[in-house]
C-alpha cells in the first residue's frame, strides 16, 4: 500500500520533492515509480571504503530542477557526510543519457571548477562527479551533499542557504527568503 501512495504522489502534476543524503538514496531506490527517474543510479559504498564527512566544492550545471532554478553555474562549498554516496549506474549508456538529458543537478568540482572523479575532491568516487540528479520536468531532485548543514553562519558556511532561497523564489515566496532560519 505504501508503494501505491508514493506512486500516486509522484504522478500528481502538482507534487515535487527534494531528497538529501538518505532521502536521495531512498528516492533513487523508488526510481521505477518516479516519472523521468528511470535512469537514476543506486547509491553504494564510497570508493574510499570509508565514511566521508567534510566540505566539498560542488557546481550546479544547467538542469531543469525547479528547486535549483537560477543557480546554474553556481559553485559553492557544501558539507558531505555519507558512507554510501557513490552513484552506481546500470551501465555507461545510462550515465551518458542522464548527461545528455541535462538531468545532472549537482557535481563535485575541484578548486579550479573542473568536474572531478579524483579523491578527495570527489569524496565518494561517483562517475563524472555526479552527486545530484533531477527529473526531466525538474519536479524531483536528489542530492548526496547536505546544503542544510551549510546554511547558517554558526555552522561556518552559509552557501547552502542559496539553494533554499532558490527554492523559495521558484515558488513565488521571495518575502520568505529573509526569514529563512533553521532550515
Amino acid at each position: 500500500r505504501a508503494r501505491d501512495e508514493f506512486a500516486a504522489f509522484f504522478t500528481r502534476a502538482d507534487s515535487f520533492a527534494l531528497g538529501i543524503c538518505n532521502g536521495c538514496q531512498m528516492m533513487s531506490n523508488l526510481h521505477e515509480i518516479i516519472p523521468g527517474a528511470e535512469r537514476w543510479p543506486h547509491f553504494v559504498r564510497n570508493a574510499s571504503e570509508q565514511f566521508e564527512a567534510r566540505v566539498a566544492m560542488v557546481q550546479i550545471p544547467q538542469n531543469p530542477s525547479i528547486l535549483l532554478a537560477g543557480m546554474q553555474g553556481s559553485m559553492m562549498p557544501i558539507v558531505v557526510a555519507h558512507g554510501e554516496g557513490r552513484a552506481e549506474f546500470r551501465d555507461e549508456a545510462h550515465v551518458e543519457q542522464i548527461i545528455l538529458d541535462k538531468q545532472v543537478a549537482l557535481t563535485f568540482v575541484d578548486n579550479r571548477g573542473a568536474l572531478t572523479q579524483t579523491y578527495p575532491y570527489n569524496p565518494n568516487g561517483s562517475p563524472h562527479g555526479i552527486c545530484g540528479l533531477t527529473t526531466p520536468d525538474g519536479r524531483f531532485t536528489i542530492m548526496m551533499p547536505h546544503p542544510e548543514r551549510s546554511a547558517e553562519a554558526i555552522l561556518g558556511n552559509e552557501d547552502g542557504r542559496l539553494i533554499f532561497q532558490s527554492m523559495l523564489s521558484s515558488f513565488g515566496k521571495p518575502e520568505l527568503q529573509s526569514k529563512l532560519i533553521g532550515v
